[in-house]
């Protein structure tokens, strides 16, 4: 008595991925968490942006009091780039301080990409324009530096990664993984922009 090999079904594999029914273990719970994990960051991220543009417009008593916000004549870059006292860029940044340019291009910068990672839209050139002032922030507080110009430690705790690089790192993994089409606009968005993708 011979015993046929059981034929391997092989119609599954000839459909296409995205048309095969879904079980329980091969259903995307894994891209859906990980969809809406991204999209929480994003939100965040946004939030950790449009907090300080309202703390130094308004003057809300955490970073700015209320007699230094700019509605009421405070600037926003005066008591943070005039007390840059380490690194290559001290004298740079004492000249900017308190500049309507610099008060206006830091508060336009907070403002616009905190609206535009939070809706999820034109997360590319947020995520430029943040890096880049994350990155004049690296510069200003220095990290390298151990010491300020007083001779006293600045208490860097890494001399080259700081908060400022990992938000820079985090905007730009967030426009990489199109994080504004969940919870966000970035699909209406893209439909809008059609082939102009520098503009997602």
């Amino acid at each position: 008595m011979s015993i046929k090999p059981k034929r391997e079904n092989h119609v599954a594999s000839r459909i296409p991925a995205q048309q095969r029914p879904e079980t329980e273990f091969a259903r995307p719970l894994r891209v859906g968490y990980g969809a809406r994990s991204l999209a929480v960051l994003r939100i965040v991220m946004g939030l950790v942006f449009l907090w300080p543009f309202a703390d130094k417009l308004f003057g809300l008593g955490y970073s700015t009091p209320s007699a230094g916000a700019w509605i009421r004549g405070g600037s926003p870059t005066r008591g943070f780039l005039s007390t840059v006292d380490v690194g290559p860029f001290a004298s740079m940044f004492h000249a900017w301080a308190g500049t309507w340019w610099a008060d206006w291009l830091f508060m336009l910068s907070l403002l616009g990409v905190g609206v535009a990672v939070i809706a999820g839209a034109g997360l590319r050139i947020a995520a430029v324009a943040g890096t880049v002032l994350m990155l004049l922030m690296w510069a200003a507080e220095w990290p390298p530096a151990r010491t300020t110009g007083a001779g006293t430690a600045t208490h860097s705790s890494n001399p080259i990664f700081d908060y400022h690089l990992v938000f820079a790192l985090v905007l730009i993994g967030l426009a990489a993984a199109f994080a504004g089409d969940t919870w966000g606009l970035g699909r209406r968005w893209a439909a809008l922009i059609g082939t102009r993708t520098w503009l997602r």
